[in-house]
């Protein structure tokens, strides 16, 4: 996106490339319960924030005036003109959060839809929209005004107000996180991070191999600017180390390997280097988000999506199955609209879903590209973290006859394989000297310091130690993660892709969504973040079916399980809300009935699944719903049930009733286990009634009107 200036035709521009869609994503608050709460605490936010903005304001507006009236004081001047500017500034940025927290998921109870959490963005040069096959549902997102965008900031071109805005929207669950991180030690009630494809199953062994006496090595040369395209000497290893494990039939050449600070800084500058502004890239989804980002930054390059189906038909004999069918038909439908598509982008093993390709699969993909002109990227970012033994992975450079070499290009890094990702070690492999030469500019930008360049050599250089020491342990840890992780889900009864590759598992969550959409997913993944858990939601990978989620399980144990305790927790919550909204559903169809036929009244279905409880005295219940199963709370206010006149499912054990304060209503209560689905909070202690066996239970069994 290009600056504006004071030309007409430039400032028109950029005002209309103020008008870009993002999504703001609320932080997660402490543990809330009940619309309500939500509500009011909502509420008094707005309203100590317009306080604050019409008292700034005031200030302002007084200072101005000042400045009038003492215009001879050069002094006076310099001080209110300093002061004035402050508090514009201050305005601004009150303004702007007010506009942030208007957008934000924190206000979903006051009736607004927030798009995008973590790595959401869809956007391109034109401040517009992903471009979209006529397949893509229409993601529902906010459009900053050209009012907002001027209170953005007085300092920020429109170019910078974007690049903040996307910031901002991109990584908002990821700052959260890093100002709060759980440890089992100093903060175990801090945020869970297993929405981060992030390793961290072998940092003993990585520590203790990074601590040995080989890497503390310094010279000159490793102190002073380095080859922007890598050093020689870490290139050349590089070559080896992918020559060999990636079972190339002939050695790699060294000239064709460019280093940076990252494989998103490698696809980043390919995306500049292969495209002009408002061109596109075709990627099959879901697709890792940060693609999204990368994109955007730098080249403003679009994403024209081509979107896999859950669902196993004839057609599709594999859930979100990748074939070529669909890829020229969503290449057809983008140069129908006329994009410009220059590449297709491939991840292997793919994230999030951890399919491996087959090597003949590979060959379709490839030959598809050729016959389109197109260059393939291929990210091959995890090709060690396969640890199913019975799935073999195929690089394309181990493949014997590329069919368009010089449009074929290849990334690798460190950061999943090895879980060294703040080395920020990436690497490009392309057969094109030109596109190496266009991408090794970028090293000026984004290169690696000298003595992390050593360091990274003498780590791939050690072959021995990787092969006998470290892959076998950092398989056989994946194994045991990914088998934990897999029975959690499986007791549960979610559904999942069991696919032996990656860090992560690609799982469905519709089952906890009334109605499964996109905006009761997001909802789901703030219930996630209240309870300090964070997950990465399918809209992030631009899935267009709501309701899945990825988890990562490459950590510690013990991390693991209180993971997974939160996540139990969380889901039995959603639960019963589902439950509690179904049985008012059916309360409010029953209640229409009756007003409608009196005398024929339908016998209601109970909607949730039964459930025993043992009630007690002392146990806690909330808004006709469960709180603690189990526990027990000391407390001077007693709960009591209290059936309706005609209860959905009748008890199963003796029962007692209660005249409440002589006012005539009936109260009963269980007691021993029942079967029940309706309870009224009443503050009567129940010690002070009194209470006498309930004869029969006819009177309470759920039958026909009449």
């Amino acid at each position: 996106m290009l600056t504006g200036s004071s030309q007409p035709a430039e400032a028109k521009t950029k005002t209309q490339s103020m008008s870009h869609r993002l999504g703001m994503c609320r932080m997660p608050s402490a543990q809330m319960r009940g619309q309500g709460l939500r509500n009011q605490r909502i509420h008094t936010h707005l309203m100590e924030m317009m306080l604050h903005l019409k008292q700034t304001i005031e200030k302002n507006l007084m200072h101005l005036t000042t400045r009038h009236l003492q215009q001879d004081l050069v002094l006076e001047e310099q001080r209110h003109s300093q002061a004035a500017s402050e508090e514009e500034a201050l305005l601004g940025r009150l303004i702007y959060q007010l506009v942030n927290l208007l957008q934000s998921g924190a206000v979903g109870g006051l009736g607004l839809q927030p798009s995008c959490p973590s790595l959401d963005v869809r956007r391109d040069v034109r401040g517009g929209q992903w471009a979209q096959s006529s397949r893509q549902p229409d993601w529902p997102v906010h459009q900053l005004s050209d009012l907002e965008a001027t209170f953005v900031s007085q300092h920020l071109s429109s170019r910078g107000i974007d690049i903040s805005a996307l910031y901002h929207s991109s990584f908002q669950d990821y700052k959260i996180y890093q100002r709060d991180k759980y440890h089992e030690d100093k903060n175990t009630m801090g945020f869970i991070n297993l929405g981060l494809s992030e390793n961290k199953l072998c940092l003993d062994l990585m520590t203790e191999r990074l601590s040995q006496s080989d890497m503390n090595y310094i010279e000159d040369d490793l102190l002073q600017y380095p080859d922007w395209r890598g050093q020689p000497f870490l290139r050349e290893e590089v070559a080896r180390f992918l020559t060999y494990y990636c079972k190339v039939p002939d050695q790699l050449d060294p000239e064709n390997v460019v280093v940076l600070n990252g494989c998103s800084s490698v696809f980043s500058t390919l995306a500049m280097v292969l495209c002009d502004p408002g061109e596109a890239f075709l990627i099959p989804a879901p697709f890792y988000g940060g693609f999204a980002f990368s994109a955007c930054l730098y080249s403003k390059v679009e994403l024209i999506l081509v979107h896999l189906d859950s669902e196993v038909t004839d057609a599709n004999p594999h859930p979100f199955q990748l074939t070529v069918d669909k890829l020229e038909q969503a290449l057809l439908e983008a140069r129908l609209t006329g994009k410009k598509v220059r590449a297709l982008i491939l991840i292997n093993p793919q994230n999030p879903l951890g399919d491996v390709y087959s090597r003949d699969s590979l060959q379709e993909y490839l030959e598809f590209a050729k016959r389109y002109h197109l260059h393939v990227i291929i990210d091959e970012i995890y090709m060690l973290s396969v640890f199913d033994e019975f799935i073999t992975f195929h690089s394309v450079l181990s493949m014997e006859s590329l069919p368009d070499p010089n449009r074929t290009h290849v990334i690798w890094g460190t950061s999943k394989d090895f879980g060294i990702s703040g080395f920020r070690f990436g690497v490009l492999y392309t057969h094109n000297r030109e596109v190496a030469s266009a991408v090794s500019s970028f090293g000026y930008l984004h290169g690696i310091s000298g003595i992390a360049q050593h360091k990274l050599c003498r780590l791939l250089q050690d072959r021995e130690w990787i092969d006998k020491v470290y892959l076998p342990t950092y398989r056989s840890r994946l194994q045991i993660a990914h088998g934990y992780m897999t029975k959690k889900l499986e007791a549960l009864g979610i559904p999942f892709l069991n696919r032996g590759s990656g860090l992560y598992i690609w799982m469905n969550l519709k089952m906890y969504l009334d109605p499964c959409t996109f905006e009761e997913e997001l909802l789901l993944h703030r219930r996630f973040l209240d309870n300090k858990l964070i997950l990465s939601r399918g809209r992030t990978y631009m899935c267009k079916e709501p309701g899945w989620f990825r988890i990562t399980f490459a950590d510690k144990p013990l991390l693991l399980k209180q993971a997974m305790h939160r996540f139990c927790q969380v889901l039995s919550e959603q639960k019963q809300d589902l439950i509690m909204k179904q049985l008012e559903n059916a309360q409010r169809e029953c209640s229409l009935c009756l007003r409608r036929n009196p005398r024929h009244l339908p016998p209601v279905q109970a909607q949730p699944p039964h459930r025993t409880w043992t009630v007690t005295m002392g146990m806690v219940w909330k808004e006709n719903a469960l709180e603690n199963q189990t526990g027990s709370c000391q407390s001077s206010v007693e709960w009591v049930i209290l059936p309706p006149q005609r209860p959905l499912i009748a008890p199963t054990c003796p029962l007692e009733e209660a005249s409440l304060n002589g006012s005539g209503t009936q109260l009963r209560r269980a007691t021993g286990p029942t079967t029940w689905t309706s309870m009224m909070r009443i503050r009567t202690p129940v010690a002070s009634l009194t209470w006498a066996p309930v004869r029969t239970n006819s009177a309470l069994t759920c039958c026909p009107g009449g």
